[in-house]
């Protein structure tokens, strides 16, 4: 063959080839699930269809094919891309939050500040565990129905008190954040925590312990 042609089919190969992989990275950069992922994101998807009676295999964190033929279901239904992967549009419309860096009024940005305030150098598990109590507050009948309610709910959280509720939460507390809203509770539904070694209120010391991480505890 001349090598002009074959200098040309090379050309062509490596120009196809840079366009495909500049698709691909693009397609899947703000993916929140697809296929082949794993972890608590994808159950929070597999629970939201499994609610919406689209997927009843396993809520196993795996997004195999009956997960992604799930979500193609759920986004044919609402018109949107059907492509089988939760990026911003899916997920938006399956009411699951994703955004690195979320908004400073949301509840999330909330709730950040909050468990970074009050737990920051905790154990991922214990800022989680925090994130969980006031979201197990907010449909508590004791307690505010919003997540704004029960932070700012008067002596409720000492980082209100002293004014730490408006450090700016690192990347952690903001991933605990959302897998707390996302429904993730280590605690199990507790609706207190102290740390036994600054507590000065004595009635908190009366409450049942039910968990402890890092120097947490987590009470009823």
């Amino acid at each position: 063959m001349d090598k002009r042609w074959i200098t040309r089919i090379i050309a062509v190969i490596i120009v196809a080839t840079g366009v495909l992989t500049v698709f691909v990275v693009k397609s899947d950069s703000k993916a929140l699930v697809k296929y082949g992922s794993r972890g608590e994101e994808v159950k929070t998807v597999q629970k939201k269809l499994q609610a919406l009676g689209l997927y009843n295999a396993a809520i196993d964190g795996i997004a195999g094919s009956k997960t992604v033929a799930a979500i193609k279901q759920f986004q044919k239904q609402k018109g949107l891309k059907v492509d089988g992967i939760v990026g911003p549009a899916t997920a938006a419309a399956l009411g699951i939050d994703t955004p690195s860096n979320p908004t400073s009024n949301s509840d999330l940005y909330l709730l950040a500040r909050t468990i970074y305030s009050e737990a920051r150098g905790e154990p991922y598990i214990g800022q989680v565990a925090v994130g969980a109590v006031i979201m197990n507050r907010v449909k508590h009948p004791n307690f505010p129905n919003t997540i704004s309610g029960v932070i700012y709910q008067p002596g409720a959280f000492t980082a209100v008190s002293d004014g730490q509720i408006n450090l700016i939460p690192d990347t952690v507390a903001i991933k605990a954040a959302r897998e707390a809203m996302n429904g993730s509770d280590p605690t199990r539904g507790c609706i207190y925590y102290y740390n036994p070694a600054t507590a000065t209120n004595k009635w908190i010391l009366t409450r049942p312990v039910i968990y402890k991480f890092g120097k947490h505890n987590f009470c009823i």
